[in-house]
């Protein structure tokens, strides 16, 4: 189960363009190369944004403790269930 021969292929080219038509293949080989283009360029946003967020996580953050938390929520009182 490797990679289809020379007459498969041929039948596999036929197929698609009986199927979308012989004008829409270039359409859709551009739509896929831009999609290709935009999922590079998000990677590498990601890249420099995971650069920006590590060097902003360098300084340390005060932890809350949960007495602290628990001091700022709404006291309850006895008739609530």
């Amino acid at each position: 189960m490797g990679m289809p021969s020379g007459q498969e292929l041929l039948v596999i080219l036929a197929i698609v363009v009986l199927l979308f038509g012989a004008k829409k293949i270039p359409e859709l080989a551009k739509g896929i190369g831009k999609g290709i283009k935009n999922f590079k360029a998000e990677m590498k946003n990601e890249d420099d944004d995971t650069d920006v967020k590590s060097a902003s996580s360098e300084a340390p953050k005060k932890v809350q403790s949960t007495e602290e938390v628990a001091s700022k929520e709404t006291p309850k009182t006895t008739e609530q269930a």
